[in-house]
C-alpha cells in the first residue's frame, strides 16, 4: 500500500474549541481511487499506524478478504499519533514539536479530520468501513456524523462509550507516564521513555488474559524460586513499544479513548445509535477483558438490524488482530461484497 501525506491547510476547529491552523494527515492505500470502485475503510487501534499490511497481514492484500487489487482499501493515521499525521511531534510555533502543547483530540475530531480526506480523494460513499478497538469508535462516530456516506459496518471489540474500567486503566497508564520524570520536562521526543514502557505493560494487562498467560507464560521449571516468563514478557513489551513509538502521543490517545461517548451532545446512546443507517456486524471476542461480550450486544441490538458474531479467543481483546481467520469467516458470511468479485 502506498503512504502519503495530505496537508489541510485551513483552520480547523477542535470539539474543545480550540483551533489550528493546519493539519496533516497519514493514509495507506491501495492506489489511485477510481469513481465506482468498492471502498474499504480500515480504522487502526490505539498504537498502529496507518498500513493495515502491516499489522492485519492476514486479512489485507492482493488476493486476502481485503483484496487490494480489487477493492480501493484505505487506512488514515490518528490525529495525536506519532506516525505521520499531527501530533505532538508536530512542530509549534518556536519549530520545536510540540510534545504536550499539542491540543487534546476526541474520536470525532479525528473522524471530523478523515472526512476532510475522503473529501479531498472525491470518494462519494464507503462501501465498508471496520475497525477494532478504538478503530471501532471511529468507525462507530463515522456512521452517526456521516449515515449517508457508509454504507456498511463492522464493529469488532468495542463500545458505545468509555467505560470505568477502560478509563481506569487508561489513567493508570498515564499516571505511569507522569512518574517519569523526564516526561513532564519534555526536553525531547524521547522524554517518558521508561513509563511508557510501565504503561505498555499494564495496558497488556487489558490487553490479554488470564488463559492466554497461562498457556503462553508459565515457567519452564517445575521448581522455580522465583518466576519470571511473565515478568520478562511484561518488560518485552514494554521495550518494544518505547522504540517505535512516544509518550507524548500515548498519552494523547489515551485521552482520546476517554472522550468516547457517542451519546453526547445527542440526546442520549439509544438515539444516537438508531441514527445509524448502515447495514452493521458487531464481532465480540468471548474472553475479552477490556470490552465484555455483553457491550458489543449492547450495540447489536441497539443499531437496528445489526447483526452479532462472536470470535473465541484464549488471548482477550487482542483477538480482534490475532484470530484474523475467524474474522475473515465471519465476513465472508455476512457479506456479499467478498463474495462476487
Amino acid at each position: 500500500m502506498e503512504r502519503e501525506i495530505y496537508k489541510y491547510n485551513e483552520p480547523f476547529r477542535l470539539e474543545s474549541g480550540k483551533i489550528t491552523d493546519s493539519l496533516e494527515i497519514c493514509y495507506h492505500h491501495s492506489g489511485g481511487y477510481v469513481p465506482g470502485q468498492k471502498v474499504i475503510w480500515i480504522c487502526h487501534a490505539l498504537t498502529a499506524n496507518s498500513n493495515p499490511q502491516e499489522w492485519w497481514s492476514g486479512l489485507v492484500g492482493p488476493g486476502k478478504l481485503f483484496d487490494t487489487e480489487k477493492f480501493y482499501v484505505i487506512c488514515a493515521n490518528m490525529l495525536g499519533s506519532c506516525y505521520g499525521s499531527s501530533g505532538p511531534a508536530s512542530p509549534g510555533a518556536n519549530g520545536k514539536p510540540q510534545l504536550l502543547n499539542f491540543p487534546q483530540v476526541t474520536v470525532r475530531d479525528t473522524v471530523a479530520a478523515h472526512n476532510l480526506l475522503r473529501e479531498h480523494l472525491e470518494i462519494e460513499k464507503i462501501d465498508l468501513i471496520i475497525g477494532g478497538s478504538i478503530g471501532g469508535f471511529q468507525a462507530l462516530e463515522w456512521s452517526i456524523m456521516y449515515p449517508d456516506i457508509v454504507k456498511n459496518m463492522v464493529l469488532i471489540g468495542c463500545n458505545a462509550q468509555v467505560s470505568p474500567w477502560g478509563a481506569a486503566f487508561n489513567e493508570s497508564q498515564r499516571m505511569a507516564l507522569k512518574a517519569d520524570p523526564t516526561f513532564e520536562q519534555q526536553e525531547s521526543l524521547n522524554g517518558g521513555k521508561a513509563g511508557l514502557e510501565a504503561a505498555r505493560s499494564i495496558a497488556l494487562l487489558s490487553y490479554r488474559s488470564y488463559d492466554g498467560y497461562s498457556k503462553s507464560q508459565s515457567e519452564d521449571e517445575r521448581d522455580f524460586l522465583f518466576a519470571d516468563k511473565a515478568c520478562s514478557y511484561q518488560r518485552y513489551q514494554g521495550e518494544k513499544l518505547s522504540v517505535r513509538f512516544d509518550a507524548y502521543s500515548y498519552y494523547i490517545l489515551t485521552k482520546c479513548i476517554d472522550s468516547h461517548n457517542v451519546a453526547r451532545g445527542r440526546g442520549g446512546l439509544e438515539r444516537a445509535l438508531s441514527a445509524i443507517n448502515a447495514e452493521t456486524l458487531v464481532i465480540g471476542i468471548d474472553n475479552d477483558n477490556l470490552f465484555p461480550i455483553e457491550e458489543q450486544i449492547y450495540l447489536s441490538r441497539a443499531i437496528k438490524g445489526a447483526r452479532f458474531a462472536i470470535v473465541h479467543s484464549l488471548y482477550g481483546h487482542d483477538g480482534f488482530l490475532l484470530e484474523w481467520q475467524q474474522t475473515e469467516r465471519i465476513l465472508r458470511d455476512n457479506f456479499q461484497l467478498f463474495n462476487n468479485n
